[in-house]
């Protein structure tokens, strides 16, 4: 009985798994791995997400949630605003005590915003057959992220928080094979100066979007789209129960990620497996202004 009941979770896993937009960052990519995909000119993505704060980065040391609006403006620019809910605690980072009405504490009572920006530089397949494609993009790039945040120095007039902040190279190459599927390899490098989440580290990963042969199987046309996937990533900064910083924490950590498009490509259900067990999930609309 239990041998049914794994076999059955693991064929759930297999036919959600899907990936398109990074449940995080509401860019396309991964899970938290940005990659050198792009999504169809003129695509429009709005999305929602819960969650569990150990997908998240260190500012979240609880489980929260996000929503996002993003477009393909061109076919080599995507821009997106993500909106991140955070709750009133007795201590915030930062901030001392008092910061927050008591009687708020728990709730939710305010929202972090942010910009995210990627542009491809390289198309796949310019110059030669076998060359990658090219992408370069930010995360939360807009005030002072770059010199860490002005949480790091509460003396900062501009105030800007940038808890999401990253920027990075991606790379991106496909391999096609004929009935079956296309395998996309991705690797990427990854920077951030946050004070509380400083990252200079590569990433790597791997999906599978499946294209069998078309026929009149309900099966073939159940797995058409979707896409296996996993990466391996820089760690977030672990956060203790007093909310200091363990700077010993996992160095790298491996996430699992689903999708699963209820209509064609526009509604899709989000999964995540933060470090293959953490989970998080929510829903992406796309819509296809061209």
């Amino acid at each position: 009985m239990i041998k049914r009941i794994l076999l059955a979770v693991c064929i759930v896993i297999f036919y959600l798994v899907q990936a398109d937009a990074q449940i995080n960052y509401g860019t396309t990519g991964l899970m938290n791995m940005p990659t050198a995909d792009m999504q169809r000119d003129k695509t429009f993505m709005a999305g929602g997400n819960w969650l569990n704060h150990h997908a998240t980065v260190p500012r979240w040391w609880y489980d929260t949630w996000n929503y996002y609006i993003n477009i393909t403006i061109f076919p080599w620019l995507e821009a997106g605003y993500l909106c991140t809910g955070h709750k009133a605690v007795p201590v915030d980072y930062g901030n001392s005590s008092g910061y927050w009405v008591p009687s708020t504490y728990g709730k939710f009572v305010n929202q972090d915003r942010s910009f995210h920006f990627r542009l491809r530089i390289w198309k796949e397949g310019w110059w030669k057959e076998w060359t990658p494609q090219i992408v370069m993009g930010a995360n939360d790039a807009i005030g002072d992220s770059w010199n860490g945040g002005s949480l790091s120095n509460q003396q900062s007039q501009n105030y800007s928080n940038g808890f999401w902040n990253r920027y990075y190279l991606a790379i991106t190459k496909h391999f096609y094979f004929e009935n079956m599927g296309t395998l996309g390899a991705h690797l990427s490098w990854i920077y951030s100066n946050r004070f509380d989440n400083r990252v200079n580290h590569p990433a790597m990963g791997a999906n599978f979007r499946f294209h069998l042969k078309e026929s009149d199987s309900g099966v073939h046309k159940f797995i058409n789209g979707v896409n296996l996937m996993a990466e391996v990533v820089p760690g977030y900064t672990e956060v203790k129960e007093d909310l200091t910083f363990d700077p010993d924490g996992a160095k790298y950590q491996v996430n699992l990620g689903m999708e699963y498009s209820f209509w064609k490509d526009y509604i899709n259900a989000v999964v995540e497996l933060n470090r293959c067990r953490y989970f998080s999930g929510g829903i992406v609309f796309k819509l296809h202004l061209k």
